[in-house]
């Protein structure tokens, strides 16, 4: 069996008698991308900080390669941590903030000019070495501060949200180049995040932290399509979500009547019983969208109005009124069936029982 690059065990941390990170435990194998997703505050910063050595667990141990590195400092650990806004120096050159760790180890001279500029080679700057930091883009910055960590051979990189502090549409390319980067160098990264989508587009798997803990850890398609808790249904992604109450079990299937008085059927999961009230999801791309009565057979159908189109091209969705305080957000198809689609147009919406998600009620 091979030994996972990092191993995490019932790790605690306590801050001013708030438990900012309670009993986590989890593996991350070797060459892998691993992400933690989570909102603000709970507990993720904290948690790669003690990976890093920046903070110690008041319980639990955290192993590299199979050996404890509790009690170890962080410049003597094998992880090095690229930071939210860089760090890096700027009265430095490129090739200068990219040498700086191989510098403090020692190296000689003619062994760093070759490490350097295979590292930045790799990272796809084989020509900047000689310019100022504050000549370089957004997106040339992020992959120094990762050629910096990766000139140090870590066995674990751990990415403490790099790409918060960048545009949207510069963001969504470094989520590609991030993930061809790590797959390329092999080196294993953990990464956190509250942005989903970064999660979703590079992580072999994510576990999704609430409050100290993780709901859940699996595949990006695992949490997606098969949450384990309401809290990573509501989380991952986008969801129609209402509360109400089991009013039957039959089966494989059961009877959700929503607060507002309509019923839903749904599966029969998480140990749902009669009368349990309950949380429901599905998803806005799970939903048939059409003019005319064509989805015969499928477990839900209503009959509503359009209240708004929003267009965000092929992610563009429709929200529709059925009555009784009930809005759903329907996926449009890309195809012409509902071309000229319109605020007011009667429309009918229909899924699968399977196609639901419910989940007891949180208190």
């Amino acid at each position: 069996m091979t030994t996972p690059a990092l191993e995490v065990v019932n790790v605690i941390k306590d801050f001013a008698g708030r438990r900012a990170v309670d009993g986590v435990s989890f593996v991350v194998p070797a060459g892998s991308f691993f992400s933690i997703l989570g909102p603000s505050g709970c507990g993720k910063t904290t948690l790669l900080r003690m990976i890093a050595g920046f903070a110690t667990p008041d319980a639990g141990d955290i192993l590299i390669r199979g050996q404890s590195i509790l009690g170890t400092p962080p410049n003597r650990r094998p992880v090095n941590m690229v930071f939210q806004h860089l760090a890096l120096f700027p009265m430095m050159t490129v090739g200068e903030n990219v040498a700086y760790g191989l510098r403090r180890r020692g190296t000689a001279k003619d062994e760093i000019a070759r490490k350097v500029g295979a590292i930045l080679e790799r990272v796809g700057l084989p020509d900047v070495a000689l310019r100022r930091i504050d000549q370089l883009s957004g997106g040339q910055k992020q992959r120094v501060a990762i050629a910096r960590c990766l000139v140090l051979d870590p066995e674990v990189l751990v990415l403490d949200e790099p790409l918060g502090a960048l545009d949207l549409k510069l963001r969504e390319h470094m989520k590609v180049e991030l993930k061809q980067l790590q797959a390329q160098v092999g080196t294993t990264f953990v990464y956190i995040t509250h942005d989903q989508s970064e999660a979703l587009v590079m992580s072999d798997h994510v576990a999704v932290m609430n409050q100290g803990r993780f709901e859940q850890v699996g595949k990006p398609q695992e949490l997606y399509y098969r949450p384990a808790t309401a809290f990573v249904a509501g989380f991952v992604g986008e969801a129609n979500r209402w509360r109400g109450r089991i009013d039957e079990v039959s089966g494989t299937k059961a009877m959700f009547v929503g607060d507002s008085g309509w019923r839903l059927v749904t599966e029969a999961a998480y140990g749902l019983s009669r009368g349990a009230a309950a949380e429901l999801f599905v998803r806005p791309e799970a939903i048939a969208i059409s003019r005319g009565a064509v989805n015969e057979g499928a477990d839900n159908r209503f009959v509503g109005r359009v209240q708004s189109i929003l267009f965000n091209g092929a992610n563009s969705v429709a929200l529709v009124h059925l009555g009784n305080d009930a809005t759903i957000t329907a996926a449009l198809p890309q195809s012409g069936t509902l071309a000229g689609l319109a605020v007011g147009d009667e429309v009918e919406l229909a899924w699968l029982a399977s196609q639901c998600r419910c989940f007891p009620a949180a208190p």
